[in-house]
C-alpha cells in the first residue's frame, strides 16, 4: 500500500491543543468492526459499551519531563529532547538546532548545570552528557517539560495560546502512569479518571497493566512511499506474570474480549504473541509494524485516539478495523466537529 493511502485533510481547528476540562468529558466515537455502524457517546460512557469479563489492559508506562530548552556556549537558544538514558549521565537525545550541535558543543541548562554532546547517535539523534546536581531524574522534575508533540506547540504559538499552570505537566499523563520511561504520552489513556477505572471494575471489567516505553518512533514520520519500505524504532515492553496469566486467560474464553488502550498496547500484546505464540511474562523490545493485512491475534477491540495524516498509528488503527471504514469515520468525525490528535477525543472499535 503507499502512504497517500493514509492521508486526509483536516481543518486545522479541530487539532485539539488543550485538553478537555475534564478527562472523561471528551467524546468518543464508537465504531462496528463488522458493520461500520458509528455511534457517538462520551468517554465517560465507557462502563455502559464494555461487558462484564472484558479484560481492558492499559499501558502504564510514565512520561519523563524529557525536554530541556537549554542555551548554546556560544549564545543562542537551544533545545534538548532527552530519548533514552544510555548510562552513566549519558542520554541519546534529538537536539535543535542540529545543525550547530555537533560533538563537542556544551549547553548550559536550565536550573544549573551542563551538557556535553559527544558524538552523533542513531537516525540524527546526539549522544550527551549530562553534568547536573542531584539526581538526573531529580532534576528533570524540576527543571523539564513535558515533550508535547510539535504541532501541539506550533499550533499554539499560531493561535497565541499558552496552556494553563501545570496543565501540561498533570494532563500530559495518564492517571495510571507508574513505569518511569517515555518520551511521548500514551494518548488513549489520558481520557481515564480514578473514578471511571472503579466504575469499570464494578461493573466486572477486569482491568490489567502492561508497559511499553515510547520513544522516537512516535515522532518519525513515514518517508517511504511505499509503507512496507518503512522500518520503525524498537521500544521497550514488559509483561508482568498476573497480568500475562489474566490476558491469556481471557483471550481463550470466546465470552470475553480483550480491550486493548491505546496502539502502544496493541503492539505490546501483538508483538508478544508473534515472538512466543502466547502471552507470557517478560522484558522485551519491539519494532512491529502493523498495518492493513496483518492479522491481530490477541486484541479484540481497541479504544484510541484520532492519529495523524499518514502515521503509522493510523495504519496500525486502519489494519485493526480495516482502512475504508477507518478513513469514514475519521470523515465523520470530522463533520461532527470531533476534536483530534493526542489531546483530542477517542474511538472505540469493537
Amino acid at each position: 500500500m503507499q502512504l497517500a493511502d493514509f492521508q486526509y485533510q483536516l481543518p486545522e481547528e479541530l487539532i485539539a491543543t488543550h485538553p478537555a476540562a475534564r478527562r472523561d468529558d471528551s467524546r468518543l466515537l464508537v465504531l462496528a468492526r463488522r458493520t461500520g455502524a458509528i455511534s457517538h457517546h462520551r468517554f465517560r460512557d465507557l462502563p455502559a459499551l464494555l461487558r462484564p469479563g472484558d479484560c481492558l489492559v492499559l499501558n502504564d508506562s510514565r512520561v519523563i519531563p524529557a525536554r530541556l530548552r537549554a542555551r548554546r556556549a556560544g549564545g543562542g537558544a537551544a533545545e534538548l529532547l532527552l530519548l533514552r538514558s544510555l548510562g552513566d549521565g549519558t542520554w541519546e537525545a534529538l537536539a535543535r538546532p542540529a545543525r550547530k550541535l555537533k560533538p563537542g558543543a556544551r549547553l548550559d541548562l536550565p536550573g544549573g548545570g551542563e551538557a556535553r554532546v559527544l558524538r552523533d547517535g542513531p537516525d540524527g539523534t546526539r549522544v550527551v552528557a549530562l553534568h547536573v546536581e542531584g539526581d538526573v531524574e531529580d532534576y528533570l522534575e524540576r527543571a523539564g517539560e513535558a515533550p508535547l508533540p510539535p504541532y501541539i506547540v506550533q499550533q499554539r504559538k499560531a493561535r497565541g495560546e499558552a496552556p494553563a499552570a501545570g496543565e501540561d505537566t498533570e494532563r500530559y499523563q495518564t492517571v495510571y502512569a507508574r513505569a518511569q520511561g517515555s518520551v511521548a504520552a500514551p494518548t488513549a489513556g489520558l481520557h481515564f479518571t480514578e473514578e471511571l477505572l472503579a466504575e469499570l471494575g464494578a461493573k466486572g471489567v477486569e482491568i490489567q497493566r502492561v508497559t511499553l516505553h515510547v520513544g522516537l518512533g512516535t515522532f518519525e514520520p513515514v518517508r517511504e512511499e511505499r509503507i512496507d519500505r518503512h522500518v520503525m524504532h524498537r521500544e521497550e515492553y514488559a509483561i508482568g506474570a498476573e497480568a500475562a496469566a489474566a490476558i491469556a486467560a481471557a483471550r481463550t474464553d470466546p465470552e470475553r474480549r480483550v480491550v486493548a488502550v491505546g496502539t502502544t498496547t496493541v503492539r505490546t500484546l501483538e508483538a508478544c504473541w508473534r515472538e512466543h505464540g502466547a502471552i507470557v511474562a517478560g522484558r522485551g523490545e519491539t519494532g512491529i509494524f502493523l498495518k492493513p493485512g496483518d492479522e491481530f491475534g490477541v486484541v479484540d477491540a481497541l479504544v484510541t485516539n484520532f492519529h495523524l495524516p499518514g502515521s503509522t498509528l493510523l495504519m496500525l488503527v486502519a489494519a485493526f478495523a480495516g482502512r475504508e471504514q477507518v478513513l469514514a469515520a475519521y470523515g465523520e468525525a470530522i463533520r461532527e466537529r470531533y476534536r483530534f490528535y493526542s489531546y483530542g477525543d477517542a474511538m472505540l472499535i469493537e
